[in-house]
């Protein structure tokens, strides 16, 4: 396979046979755009925001004035110079998530950044080494700044154009509104923090509830999505459709149809579809998530316009698109370490039920040992809570250029997506069964009881942050450093 090339495979030969001949694209590609040529300006401040038709606008907190934020579409091996203001009366830093950047660039306040001051501004320079979808988010109060609405998407265009015929964005956000449609208050709630997290009432699709989207029969899209949420899971099922997905993480994949039709994001995640739309003109299709027991709900529909297809036929081929350089672990080389996720609420259904719920709160190794008293969570017996600050000492060091194989044991009744700053991992194995597509993610979503093995090349120099991205767990304890020297 050329991997510097996009090209189309046959659907039937690459779900029965893994990917096969190349054929040629027969789609016009979709055209990139830059980013200005002396950066992006982004401010974060107060807003306001229609987020229901049938609640009053919601008082929020923005970059460049909407929710979510401006897109920034950068190029691939080019320059990004990205200023950040901050309007808000808090500090803040901005994580440009999922890239492979310099430490100094990556926005925890305190380990590789001093935070952003009311009324103060701060220069974020770096060139990303790969193409795909990323987002960007606060590291500071990122509780309540990501809750209020602080998020927005990044396009790294790859150098090529991919051909399809249009490049769709989901940002999905998840909210808790009050009957008068203010989010409501309370960021931090213990007993949640020591569960599921805060997971909300109202879901947002580019920052509306979102009734349907239109689209035309016949088209091929490129569909992003994005899980900006706190807390919440999705599992996406698109009916009468079949998603491709192509890309986790921002990183290709081999392209393959959903375990069970059913996407799966958690929070902090992406994932990537080349979606043909096959239905009928005129008519509509449910986007239900039915990640939670009993509360499943429509999230969209599709709605076809009533014109006739744009072609003729649809089309026996899937997108491929190039892979990242992205340096590939020696296993037989490899120095391994184990990270021992424990703590939180014992519950019989875990998050796959939001019942069941019993016992209190324990401790990993029969008590809390860290730097916060309202540590709930730990990563091998020591809790980290908050955002990050100077001081953090690394649980583990590694050499630069080494191989390194982490065994993740979650030993807790709850989901876990776990994020690694700076780097992505290889994602060889979940509960001693190889994990097929070649994947590389850097959220790692884990089910409870879940055993999880990935590698990863330690080339990025610096203390970087590994923790849950459930906001809740993070700031209660479920975060640590990894340092590579």
């Amino acid at each position: 396979m050329n991997s510097e090339s996009h090209c189309l495979v046959s659907r039937r030969g690459l779900l029965q046979a893994g990917a096969g001949l190349l054929l040629a694209s027969a789609l016009a590609p979709f055209p990139a755009q830059s980013a200005p040529s002396d950066g992006y300006r982004i401010v974060a401040a107060p807003g306001r925001a229609r987020l229901r038709p049938d609640r009053p606008e919601t008082d929020v907190w923005t970059y460049n004035g909407t929710v979510p934020g401006s897109v920034v579409r950068l190029r691939q091996g080019e320059r990004a110079r990205l200023v950040v203001e901050n309007r808000l009366d808090q500090e803040t830093t901005v994580h440009w998530h999922g890239i492979r950047l310099p430490n100094a660039m990556d926005g925890v306040p305190g380990l590789t950044q001093p935070p952003i001051k009311p009324g103060e501004r701060f220069v974020y320079e770096f060139t990303p080494p790969d193409a795909g979808t990323f987002w960007y988010h606060p590291h500071a109060n990122s509780l309540e700044q990501l809750g209020r609405g602080l998020a927005g998407a990044v396009i790294v265009e790859e150098r090529e154009p991919v051909a399809v015929d249009h490049d769709v964005l989901w940002l999905l956000s998840d909210w808790r509104l009050t009957d008068r449609g203010a989010i409501a208050s309370r960021f931090g709630n213990r007993m949640e923090a020591a569960m599921s997290g805060r997971v909300g009432n109202t879901v947002t699709l580019n920052g509306r509830v979102s009734e349907a989207e239109p689209f035309r029969t016949g088209e091929r899209v490129r569909l992003r999505l994005v899980n900006a949420s706190l807390a919440r899971i999705m599992a996406l099922r698109f009916e009468g459709h079949r998603p491709i997905v192509v890309t986790i993480d921002g990183q290709p994949c081999d392209p393959h149809e959903p375990e069970d039709g059913r996407i799966l994001v958690g929070p902090a995640m992406r994932v990537d579809l080349v979606l043909d739309l096959e239905g009928e003109p005129g008519r509509r299709y449910d986007v239900v998530d039915d990640f939670y027991d009993g509360l499943s709900y429509r999230l969209t529909q599709i709605a076809y316009d009533s014109r006739p297809p744009i072609r003729a036929h649809v089309f026996d081929a899937l997108v491929v698109l190039p892979r990242n350089p992205l340096p590939e672990p020696n296993l037989a080389s490899a120095e391994r370490h184990t990270l021992t996720l424990q703590g939180g609420m014992v519950s019989m259904g875990g998050m796959s039920g939001m019942g069941g719920m019993m016992g209190g709160i324990m401790g990993g190794g029969g008590g809390m040992m860290g730097m916060g008293h309202d540590a709930v969570w730990t990563i091998n017996g020591q809790s980290m809570t908050g955002d990050g600050h100077a001081g953090m000492e690394p649980a583990l060091v590694f050499e630069r250029g080494r191989s390194v194989l982490l065994e993740l044991r979650n030993e807790t009744a709850w989901w876990h997506p776990m994020h690694f700053h700076g780097h992505s991992l290889k994602v060889l194995s979940r509960n001693g069964k190889a994990v097929p597509h070649r994947q590389w993610q850097d959220t790692v979503l884990m089910a409870p009881k879940d055993v999880v093995e990935v590698a990863f090349v330690a080339d990025n120099p610096g203390d970087w942050m590994l923790h849950c991205h459930v906001m809740d767990h993070q700031m209660s304890g479920m975060m640590t450093v990894l340092r590579v020297a």
